[in-house]
């Protein structure tokens, strides 16, 4: 497989003045790929020139990843201040001193001396059990409190002064989360996770953090269709199935999903779509250095939103909680 030259992978600027890749490699396997066949599909993306890894602790395949980014410096196919690498503390490591704790075993798996971000990855305590169903509940579950968010974030900017993190960021966020926390970070995040695809554009949270100097990374860029079981239900809409999608894969002769790949760059997002397929990760990011899309076709993407949620978190519900969109406020 050719590589891809770095050089013509568009970039996103932080509000620090970094430069980093407008598109990444995500690396959950969806509970379907196990840490030998994601760790594999990273080296992969290396070799062809992927520079940017969303890492996260849950995810259990670190320390093989780790062993990846080990192997690809010490042969000299990257250096590592060519990637830009990120992971995330779990729900279950709130408490106090643990943010420190799930970094530095992030790093040490990850075999590093510090990540380039660090992300708080979802705005509560609450956790379930790797590869539970989506009726799966913890009676400790609790509502989103800006004052024990605080208390992470605080933690946060701790690391971030010990010099683990280059950057701070937030996930799973709405714009009522945002406002009670950002006025009280002594270090602001410079980058936010959410979900975003053409089906579920999340222009109002889009903008907004845009405007506070929020970079925006977004999962499930294609809709995810391998996500968990549990992420699954009825009303659930493909986006590589809208006929918007199609209507714009059919004029550049591609796949739908490539289209929402170059749709999530043009309009300044940073995608982080992962396969463990090479001939897939080498599509998406080839398709982000050529044959753009039209304004036109831009605007048409527009009319793909269904408002159609996909990770909707369910299994992160407290007691007394009525459904899912009360996570979302």
């Amino acid at each position: 497989m050719d590589t891809i030259n770095i050089n013509s992978i568009p970039q996103i600027k932080l509000a620090s003045g970094q430069s980093i890749p407008s598109i990444g490699m995500g690396t959950f396997g969806s509970d379907r790929y196990g840490p030998e066949e994601v760790s594999a599909a990273v080296a992969g993306a290396i070799r062809i020139g992927y520079r940017f890894f969303d890492c996260a602790s849950v995810y259990g395949n670190e320390d093989l990843i780790g062993r990846v980014f080990e192997e690809a410096f010490l042969t000299k196919v990257v250096k590592r201040e060519e990637l830009f690498i990120t992971s995330k503390v779990w729900n279950d490591m709130h408490g106090p001193g643990k943010v420190l704790d799930s970094i530095l075993k992030t790093l040490s798996d990850l075999r590093l001396s510090k990540v380039d971000a660090y992300f708080v990855h979802w705005p509560f305590p609450n956790y379930h059990a790797p590869g539970c169903d989506g009726d799966s509940r913890n009676p400790n579950s609790v509502p989103f409190s800006a004052d024990r968010y605080m208390n992470v974030w605080k933690q946060m900017e701790e690391i971030y002064d010990r010099g683990l993190a280059r950057h701070l960021g937030m996930s799973n966020m709405t714009i009522s989360k945002l406002e009670s926390v950002l006025p009280r970070c002594r270090i602001r995040p410079e980058l936010i996770e959410m979900e975003q695809h053409p089906s579920f554009q999340q222009q109002a949270l889009f903008d907004y953090c845009r405007a506070q100097g929020i970079a925006v990374i977004g999962f499930c860029p294609i809709g995810s269709p391998n996500r968990p079981e549990r992420d699954k239900t009825p009303g659930d809409v493909v986006d590589t199935e809208l006929p918007e999608v199609i209507q714009v894969a059919k004029a550049h002769e591609i796949n739908p999903a490539l289209v929402c790949i170059k749709w999530a760059v043009q309009r300044l997002s940073i995608p982080i779509p992962f396969s463990v397929h090479e001939k897939n990760y080498y599509s998406n990011l080839r398709a982000v250095t050529e044959d753009p899309l039209t304004r036109d076709e831009m605007e048409l993407l527009k009319k793909a939103e269904r408002s159609c949620r996909l990770v909707k978190g369910q299994v992160f519900l407290w007691p007394g909680a009525k459904d899912w969109e009360d996570l979302w406020d």
